[in-house]
């Protein structure tokens, strides 16, 4: 499988308003000393709709720079504008992205035949494979089972990550499409059952702070270790929880800033998160033994 296990979807950290690159490089460093198994820049939890497009592209470089090989990297790629995304696509594969995680078209509400058009259009100008990101929560509309029958048709489309929460999908998935298309949770709090049904992996917000526990519990499920497995998930349940308390990534980067891996910016419109909030993220953290 090209892409499998535990993938981070990794935040953006800020300092003064501008990219922190210093401690980008630190948390790529920290993801890959803790056993991430693949790591994913510029997505939502990236904050990729409020980094203008010049940052999108060095956050993707710098990444790709500072890994150098190490572990494989799937790079944010995707935009309502269809022309914008195709920008961003050549640029992934010529700065040496191994795949391109494509969101649904978010605001303007393609039907099935435009998301259709849309993919391919972006799929006939790479060089790498492309993830479908399905999230009907921010994107408003979802790719129904079938469009993706259709787009896993050509060469370059091989999987999809997954936020839907649907634990039915994995399975059905597997009988419409076949083995070989890449499943991959996008929701850390179903992400083992996501495997159960018959997913390969998860692009985890948690594993941003908890790289190590994650990759352990992706690592024990290939291994067979179901009961590993299930008390890994238990001690960070709490945690995947927390960190959705508010709008994410706010209080991943609150998270982060008690682990002294990011400052807690965000970019307007995400705000610091309310104290009650930050009192739930720090239990969550004791619990995991974080902190």
């Amino acid at each position: 499988m090209l892409f499998s296990g535990s993938y981070t979807a990794l935040l953006t950290p800020f300092a003064n308003g501008k990219v922190d690159y210093v401690s980008y490089k630190k948390l790529i460093e920290h993801q890959i000393i803790n056993g991430t198994h693949g790591l994913v820049p510029v997505g939502t939890t990236g904050e990729s709709p409020t980094l203008t497009h010049e940052e999108h592209k060095k956050v993707i470089e710098v990444c790709i720079e500072q890994v150098n090989g190490r572990v494989p990297i799937i790079a944010g790629a995707g935009s309502n504008s269809t022309v914008e995304a195709i920008d961003f696509v050549k640029h992934a594969c010529s700065a040496g992205a191994d795949g391109l995680l494509v969101v649904t078209p978010y605001y303007n509400k393609p039907t099935q035949a435009g998301l259709k058009a849309h993919y391919l259009a972006l799929a006939e100008k790479s060089s790498k494979p492309i993830i479908i990101y399905d999230i009907p929560g921010r994107s408003v509309i979802g790719m129904t089972d079938e469009t993706m029958l259709e787009l896993s048709k050509h060469d370059l489309i091989l999987g999809v990550k997954d936020a839907t929460a649907d634990l039915g999908r994995p399975t059905r998935l597997l009988n419409l499409i076949g083995e070989d298309f890449i499943q991959l949770s996008g929701e850390d709090g179903t992400a083992l059952p996501y495997l159960a049904a018959g997913g390969h992996g998860c692009i985890s917000v948690t594993a941003n702070i908890a790289p190590n526990l994650l990759s352990r519990m992706h690592n024990a499920w290939k291994q067979g270790d179901i009961e590993n497995c299930l008390q890994i998930n238990k001690k960070l349940m709490p945690l995947h929880d927390a960190l959705f308390c508010e709008t994410s990534p706010g209080p991943l980067k609150y998270a982060a800033s008690l682990l002294g891996l990011s400052s807690d910016e965000t970019r307007l419109p995400i705000v610091e998160i309310y104290p009650e909030s930050k009192e739930k993220v720090e239990s969550a953290l004791k619990i995991a033994e974080l902190i």
